[in-house]
C-alpha cells in the first residue's frame, strides 16, 4: 500500500468511528414491551415474560437447592409455587439486583401454620451474588439458591427493565 492508501484508511476508520459515537443506542423499551404477567416453570427451568398472552422473552433460571415441590417452611431450599406478584425491588442486595415476590400468600401462610413451621420470605428474582459475578451462565449448571430463582447479571438487568412492580407472577411445578 502507498502512503496515500494507508492515510486514506486511517482517515475512513477514524471517520467511521466518530461517527458511531453520534449514534444512539436502542433503548431496551423500544423494542420490547413491559411484561404484564410472569410465568415460572420449574421443570424446564424456565423464567417467561408475557404481554397480552404471548411470551415476549424467555430466560433459563436456577433454583432453590431442592426445586421438587411447593415450599412449606422457612429454610427448606424450595422454590414456591402458585400466584405471586412482584412487590418490591432491590438494587442493593448481596445479589446484582433483586425482584422480590410476595410469597407467602394466604394459602402458604395457611398450610405453614396447619404444620406448625414458619413460612420462610425473601423469595425473589436475583442475578448473581455480588462476589461471584464472574460464573455468568455458568451458574444454570445446577439449583443453588435458597429457594429464589436466579439468572445472569445482564438478564437480570433487562428483566428489571421489562417488569413493574405489581406485575403478577405465576410459578408452576
Amino acid at each position: 500500500m502507498t502512503r496515500r492508501n494507508i492515510l486514506i484508511f486511517y482517515v475512513f476508520i477514524f471517520v467511521f468511528f466518530l461517527s458511531c459515537s453520534f449514534i444512539k443506542p436502542l433503548e431496551l423499551s423500544a423494542t420490547l414491551q413491559k411484561a404484564d404477567k410472569i410465568v415460572v416453570l420449574k421443570s424446564k427451568r424456565l423464567l417467561l415474560l408475557v404481554q397480552e398472552g404471548e411470551i415476549v422473552k424467555a430466560y433459563r433460571v436456577s433454583l432453590g437447592k431442592k426445586p421438587v415441590g411447593q415450599k412449606t417452611c422457612a429454610g427448606d431450599k424450595k422454590t414456591p409455587e402458585g400466584i405471586y406478584t412482584i412487590d418490591s425491588r432491590n438494587a442493593d442486595s448481596k445479589f446484582h439486583k433483586a425482584l422480590h415476590i410476595s410469597y407467602p400468600n394466604e394459602s402458604d401462610l395457611l398450610n405453614a401454620h396447619k404444620k406448625g413451621v414458619p413460612p420462610g420470605g425473601d423469595i425473589m428474582i436475583h442475578g448473581l451474588p455480588n462476589h461471584k459475578t464472574d460464573i455468568g451462565a455458568l451458574h444454570r449448571s445446577f439449583d443453588w439458591t435458597d429457594g429464589c430463582i436466579a439468572v445472569t447479571n445482564s438478564e437480570i438487568e433487562e428483566i428489571w427493565q421489562l417488569v413493574s412492580d405489581g406485575t403478577p407472577i405465576e410459578i408452576k411445578p
